[in-house]
């Protein structure tokens, strides 16, 4: 008889507002659903108060007969109340309210969320449908301008703060960033050494080089290092989002820089060069310098050969400086090459042809006769000099 008249009792009790009760779904309508209360009262429960799913049909979330807790959250006045709805009811409110429960003895936990959208000052996001937001200096580890290409985003955050009665929940993502980062280059570092070769993404590129992602570090391939011939900048040959091979050639793990070289991993300009410039073959080049004994001409990027001034013209000329002038475009054949010395010797005057020499008038020169003497006066003076003494 006790639980009968409990029963009894909790059945009559009237329904307030921030009640949680059980209704009975009595009927269907195409936005809501009427249900019957404990009280004997009806209320409503807008097809948004189910679901967050914007385009569900209501006829999938309930069915008559159904009972489903909910909590109430507004009284009805005027027409409503009049076609017989006493208050509004929301299931997804009564979620919210359980999660906030859960959440406030989560502070300082790490929880995963949604971004919902990007505002003015950070993030709101979703966590089990309850309303969060992360300030703008705790979403990165660095300054970010523009939040929109995180809308839609799922990632991990710390709670904050936690405050059921004004709707607040503060979170923190920057925070595990750090950490992540702290550990994925802690792990980088006693991954590599200096003289490996590894995989790296093209991060970033500045003026100076080009910052390579290693997995947790960030290795720079300075301008010089970018190839075997010179270039004014690291987007001449890397661009962002490459993934590339670079020797590892220097390690400070207390200032966490490491140096890197993309050329080394590259075949070098004088490998092949027995090939694409043997001896006698005829190359387009670019004088690159001039010295007191000759030019030096770029016939391959990063290959500079030598016109000795004696193969710079058929002409006599005291310097350089008379054929040639720096970054005239010439053509050259090879005279000679030694890829271990990394020497090539060029000639200009090779491909041109030599002036004609006009010949010098002819001297005519009268031939001069000597007589041989008779052999008697040749045999008379040999005698005589064999017969001939010094006095002593």
């Amino acid at each position: 008889m006790t639980e009968n008249f409990e029963e009894l009792l909790n059945q009559t009790q009237e329904t307030n507002v921030g009640d949680t009760v059980n209704a009975e779904v009595v009927k269907i309508e195409d936005t809501q659903l009427v249900v019957a209360l404990p009280d004997g009262k009806q209320g409503a429960v807008p097809v948004r108060e189910l679901t967050r799913e914007k385009d569900a049909d209501i006829n999938d979330l309930a069915k008559i007969g159904d009972k489903i807790e909910l909590v109430v959250v507004k009284a009805v006045v005027g027409n409503a109340a009049e076609e017989g709805y006493h208050f509004i009811l929301s299931k997804l409110k009564l979620e919210q309210r359980k999660v906030w429960a859960e959440l406030e003895g989560k502070v300082g936990e790490t929880i995963e969320t949604t971004v919902t959208s990007a505002v003015k000052g950070g993030l709101t996001v979703d966590v089990d449908g309850v309303r969060g937001f992360i300030p703008a200096s705790m979403i990165e580890d660095r300054f970010v301008s523009d939040f929109s290409g995180y809308k839609g985003k799922t990632f991990n955050a710390r709670i904050e703060e936690v405050d059921p009665t004004n709707n607040r929940l503060v979170l923190n993502r920057r925070v595990l960033v750090e950490a992540e980062k702290a550990a994925a280059k802690e792990e980088a570092f006693s991954r590599i050494h200096e003289g490996d070769i590894v995989e790296g993404t093209v991060a970033r590129l500045t003026d100076f080089g080009a910052f390579v992602n290693l997995g947790g570090i960030d290795g720079l391939v300075h301008v010089s290092e970018t190839a075997h011939h010179r270039v004014s900048k690291p987007g001449d040959v890397l661009a962002v989002g490459e993934i590339i091979k670079v020797k590892v050639l220097s390690i400070n793990e207390e200032t966490g820089r490491v140096s890197l070289s993309y050329k080394a991993t590259q075949p070098g300009p004088w490998s092949d060069l027995e090939e694409k410039a043997a001896v006698g073959s005829v190359l387009d080049g670019v004088v690159k310098r001039l010295t007191t004994f000759g030019a030096f001409v770029e016939v391959f990027p990063g290959v500079e050969g030598l016109v000795h001034i004696s193969q710079i013209s058929h002409n006599r000329i005291n310097t350089p400086q008379e054929a040639l002038t720096v970054g005239q475009e010439v053509q050259v054949k090879v005279l000679e090459l030694d890829t271990d010395a990394k020497r090539i010797g060029l000639s200009i005057k090779a491909l041109e042809e030599a002036p004609v020499v006009e010949a010098p008038e002819e001297v005519v020169v009268e031939e001069e006769t000597y007589e041989m003497p008779e052999q008697e006066a040749y045999t008379n003076t040999i005698e005589g000099l064999e017969n001939f003494k010094f006095k002593d």
